[in-house]
């Protein structure tokens, strides 16, 4: 087998490739590379034998597969193991678009749901704020389509809430109440200061699928009512 496919595999099993990736991603080859391999030493010695006398078959066996990992990394060039990670890369960007739908009116979510799955994207429902936010961290979407009038947490104070850890979130907000004064002064600073689209309902469907899809491949990032 490749020793590359072979790398490939054992840091899977170690739960060290997505966050390699991920490094490579934000900080670049170095970065990663390092990662690499400073998290397959602690490994070695998280999982050595003396450290687990409680469970010393397996230890030594993982020890075993991790002396195996070290000769495969040892062998390989940074430019192999770079290229490893930029193939996942390429992956990742083929993947299916995420969306998160955060509404709390019950025939609009399920429309809304349809729609998206229909037009390929891979979709949660989120039934207000405070779901929307538990469901934001578990599913990671590139964006968050919200209602903004809600119980127990507005889109707004969600939207506020992800983007403490999460300043780069794409946001849409859908509302019926746009016109209403207190509710358009909160959305001010979002909007003007994020670039934050907005679509008032009821709206095309048409219209909401350009918008997503022109906003989601940075062809947009201006206020727009539709």
């Amino acid at each position: 087998m490749d020793k590359i496919i072979q790398i490939e595999r054992e840091l899977i099993f170690l739960g060290l490739l997505d966050k390699s990736r991920e490094i490579y991603s934000a900080f670049g080859g170095n970065s990663a590379l390092s990662y690499i391999k400073s998290s397959h030493h602690l490994l070695s010695k998280v999982y050595h034998p003396d450290l687990n006398p409680d469970n010393e078959k397996k230890a030594k066996s993982l020890q075993q597969r991790l002396n195996h990992v070290g000769e495969l990394i040892s062998q390989a060039s940074d430019e192999e193991l770079i290229g490893l990670l930029k193939k996942g890369l390429h992956e990742e960007a083929k993947r299916k678009k995420k969306v998160l739908v955060v509404e709390d009116e019950f025939g609009l979510q399920e429309t809304l749901r349809d729609i998206f799955r229909m037009e390929g994207y891979d979709v949660r429902v989120a039934v207000d704020g405070e779901n929307g936010y538990q469901t934001f961290l578990d599913f990671k979407p590139d964006l968050v389509f919200t209602d903004i009038v809600m119980p127990k947490m507005s889109g707004i104070e969600l939207v506020k809430k992800i983007r403490q850890d999460h300043p780069q979130i794409k946001v849409i907000y859908i509302s019926g109440f746009f016109g209403l004064r207190n509710l358009k002064r909160d959305l001010n600073e979002d909007v003007l200061k994020y670039g934050y689209p907005c679509l008032s309902k009821p709206f095309k469907i048409s219209a909401m699928l350009e918008l997503v899809d022109e906003y989601l491949n940075n062809q947009i990032g201006l206020h727009r009512q539709a």
